[in-house]
């Protein structure tokens, strides 16, 4: 069971549904009187009519204006003393300068109006006219973020056309509405109520000398985690303390969690580590029943690999059994607590169900913010206090409270993605798109920016992420420098160069960001929105990169 294979198994099915639709604006109810109308709303033949017959009078007035010009400045020009024309002062020439600048002016609001025009058509028509009964309505929030944007773009144009008659830093005689002070103010990526305080739990309550021995084998460490998890549900159902996997067959993971803040949480020593577990047993321990959850492809998803490296911690153990014949990791059926308790409720002192990653067992109960067990924190399985730290110095250092985090997946991705129906692997123009689309929507300046892209990608990606002419920076974590002491708690405990620490403080980095752009199909990203979720930091506007696209170009197959 090689745990170095893609975090992203391509049987995992992710825990967050993505929302593949848009929604559409629903129809407008017309009169009666409108609906027997054939004629537009707007006149418009009538007003090409007028327009006509405006153009034909102002060209008649103009071509006589030509002919009769010649004919009034002869006698002016006879009459005049040319070089008066010609005579020069301060006051002419100030005049001129105020005229040009107004005149530029003008035509720079003249272009703004145009704009604004355009956009106020453009959602009038995809918010009234294009409705029908058959579609939905278009989001209110959208709505609200479009007449915004329009408002502000009404203070430039006054601003454009109040620009001649600044003196300093007031304008004369002049108010320039400010919808930021005016009641026009709105979040449009605002976080996410998730009533936390309503959510189902279950108590923990681990009986005296009961334990259930964790086993996670699948994917990398974000997979870990999510089948700790699991884990840990089990454990508060069957009222045993759980025993966290040793580091010489799975990962270290007192580097990157801190299991007293799991029991400080839960108020109980729900959670004990592999070698006080070891202690209590004398260096010996015998897993007394071995009940597999999943029986395909092979028993307890475990090989026989694993189960020598447990023997050789000095664990014994029996002959493995499955609670169900037919119970496969690519087809996991749903379960409930009635069926765990049937299935897996022992006397023994010890027991183990094998790997737990693709178990599907009361999803809405599990998934829920904050998890299904009742404690007191925001959430049990988060980073530790050195990573939280570290992340919250980077943060100060180089982000600031306003910024978008995007977790960019790439190696070994085009063919995983490409395996799935649709895609999840976009091309870099498209990426760089959809990441400047939420940049505009979000209102952010800045990017953090976690991905295993190679430098040609990541260098195009940023050279493409542009707004208004302006390159939104996109920022990564910087090689070790001395004169920087944001990330000194890590080496000052030797965990600088660990790669799951690495690893966890990217997540952690990015659950603290205003919005979240993921990638859809990895379990990173599923344990960022998790804690997200968990700590209350998410936001409306989190989806994944190009959320309801497929990519514009694919490869064929092999």
């Amino acid at each position: 069971m090689d745990r170095h294979s893609s975090d992203e198994d391509d049987d995992r099915q992710t825990l967050i549904h993505q929302n593949d639709t848009k929604h559409l604006p629903r129809q407008i109810p017309t009169s009666p009187r409108a609906s027997t109308a054939p004629r537009s709303g707007f006149h418009i033949e009538e007003l090409e009519s007028q327009i006509r017959r405006r153009f034909k009078l102002t060209f008649n007035k103009r071509y006589l204006f030509a002919i009769f010009l010649p004919l009034l400045l002869i006698p002016i020009f006879l009459s005049t003393d040319i070089r008066s024309l010609f005579s020069s002062n301060i006051s002419s020439l100030k005049f001129n300068k105020v005229s040009d600048q107004l005149k530029e002016s003008q035509l720079q609001a003249l272009y703004l109006l145009n704009q604004q025009l355009t956009s106020l058509l453009s959602l009038w028509n995809h918010t009234f006219v294009n409705s029908n009964d058959n579609v939905s309505a278009v989001q209110f929030d959208d709505i609200k973020a479009s007449l915004l944007n329009q408002i502000t773009l009404n203070k430039h144009i006054q601003q454009t056309l109040l620009s001649p008659h600044k003196t300093g830093n007031t304008l004369q005689n002049a108010t320039v509405l400010d919808p930021a002070y005016a009641g026009y103010s709105f979040d449009r990526c605002r976080k996410v109520d998730l009533k936390f305080s309503e959510r189902r739990t279950i108590e923990w309550k681990p009986k005296p000398n009961k334990f259930l021995f964790a086993i996670c084998l699948s994917g990398q460490m974000s997979n870990h985690l999510i089948c700790l998890e699991k884990h840990m549900f089990f454990a508060a159902v069957l009222n045993r303390a759980l025993v966290i996997p040793s580091s010489k067959v799975d990962y270290q993971y007192n580097r990157v969690l801190d299991t007293e803040h799991i029991n400080d949480c839960v108020g109980k020593n729900a959670v004990i580590p592999f070698e006080d577990f070891m202690e209590m047993k004398k260096n010996h321990a015998h897993i007394d029943r071995f009940i597999c959850y999943f029986s395909s492809p092979q028993p307890c998803y475990v090989d026989e690999e694993h189960l020598k490296k447990l023997r050789s911690l000095g664990i014994s153990m029996g002959k493995l059994e499955s609670a169900w014949k037919n119970e496969d990791i690519k087809k996991p059926s749903q379960k409930t607590i009635k069926d765990l308790e049937e299935k897996f409720a022992s006397d023994d002192d010890v027991i183990a169900i094998g790997d737990v990653f693709f178990a599907e067992m009361e999803r809405d109960w599990v998934t829920q913010p904050g998890g299904p067990i009742a404690h007191k924190c925001k959430t049990l399985i988060e980073p530790s206090k050195l990573i939280l730290l570290t992340a919250q110095r980077f943060i100060q250092t180089f982000l600031g409270s306003n910024f978008i985090a995007l977790h960019f997946r790439r190696h070994g991705f085009l063919k995983f993605c490409n395996a799935k129906k649709p895609s999840c692997f976009y091309p870099i123009p498209q990426a760089a798109d959809c990441i400047t689309r939420m940049v505009e929507r979000a209102n952010t300046p800045i990017i953090y920016l976690s991905t295993d892209a190679a430098e040609s990608e990541t260098g195009l990606l940023q050279s493409m992420v542009v707004l208004n002419g302006k390159t939104i920076p996109l920022v990564k974590r910087p090689p070790r420098n001395s004169a920087e002491k944001w990330d000194a708690l890590l080496y000052r405990h030797g965990i600088e160069d660990d790669p799951q620490v690495e690893a966890m403080l990217d997540k952690t980095i990015c659950a603290m960001a205003s919005v979240f752009i993921g990638a859809p199909g990895s379990t990173f990203t599923e344990d960022i929105l998790r804690l997200r979720k968990d700590w209350g930091t998410a936001s409306l506007c989190d989806e994944y990169l190009c959320q309801g696209e497929g990519p514009n170009f694919i490869a064929g197959e092999e």
